[in-house]
């Protein structure tokens, strides 16, 4: 497979910056080789958190390192590298943080978002190995999604294709309906609460749930009709929530307008627990096909 053959021997640095917290970590041969952790003050100024990035990336940096990948919670100029908004970040306005990592290490260095570097992270150490055309949505307390299209990753000219959480749905839109933050909005349940009564099978918190399957497969529907992938790959906070929110899923997909795609589409659930610093690093990978 193509992953197979990029990967080998190849050593790269990916870098996951979300908010109070920073990971960057060295790749060779599929394993973190090398792996730092911090937490940063995300109200920190602009080049104060740069210099955090840098710091961390000198953790693990070493004379074998190919490339940088760096995902990061926010529309990205993919091309130039500039980050902009950062979420969480509020000095994060418009960062050219790409270029500043290429002088710096004189090595390239990519940037992009972190549902884009979710999705193809699992396109090459995850669960969407054997897929060229996969989704995979981030939800959490938001949702965010990435997009593979014959196995390369499709930022969209802004960075911002996939991102279908702000599609009108009902009357807010999906990300209002799958996301995390539902629970207690909409119902008065904290999350940790939900799960446990959901194990005792308890009969409301297993109606909410459906709800909540039915919701999220209407919002896979709509990414079959956009996309049309062989693959979905569910990350973020919602996964512990699928044993329960599968069936209602299943069952609103099987609802679309083409057999076919359906009998296709396979749904699946990230397994990586470093995935954020492992789809950062694939950034290079995807470079390079």
């Amino acid at each position: 497979m193509i992953q197979d053959m990029t990967i080998k021997d190849q050593s790269i640095v990916g870098v996951n910056l979300s908010g109070k917290i920073l990971q960057a970590g060295r790749i060779k041969n599929n394993i973190i080789a090398a792996s730092h952790e911090r937490e940063i003050d995300n109200y920190d100024s602009e080049e104060a958190i740069i210099k955090e990035v840098m710091d961390a990336i000198d953790q693990v940096f070493n004379n074998d390192v190919n490339g940088i990948g760096i995902g990061v919670p926010s529309l990205v100029d993919v091309a130039k590298g500039i980050v902009y908004n950062v979420e969480n970040i509020p000095s994060w306005r418009e960062v050219h943080l790409g270029n500043l990592l290429s002088q710096r290490y004189k090595i390239p260095v990519y940037v992009n978002n972190d549902a884009n570097c979710f999705t193809i992270g699992e396109k090459y150490f995850g669960v969407a190995k054997e897929y060229s055309n996969v989704v995979g949505i981030v939800a959490s307390t938001g949702l965010g999604c990435g997009v593979i299209t014959n196995n390369r990753l499709y930022s969209g000219t802004n960075c911002g294709a996939g991102e279908f959480g702000s599609v009108p749905y009902r009357d807010h839109d999906y990300e209002y309906y799958c996301t995390i933050p539902y629970f207690e909005t909409k119902f008065g349940l904290k999350p940790d609460v939900l799960y446990n009564r959901a194990k005792k099978n308890d009969k409301i918190a297993l109606a909410i749930l459906e709800q909540f399957g039915d919701d999220f497969g209407e919002a896979i529907k709509t990414i079959l009709y956009i996309y049309d992938p062989e693959c979905i790959v569910i990350g973020g906070k919602v996964r512990k929530f699928f044993p329960w929110i599968e069936p209602q899923i299943w069952k609103v997909v099987k609802r679309f307008r083409y057999e076919k795609t359906v009998e296709k589409l396979q749904i699946r659930i990230s397994k990586q627990p470093n995935i954020a610093l492992l789809g950062a690093a694939a950034l290079y990978l995807n470079d390079m096909i």
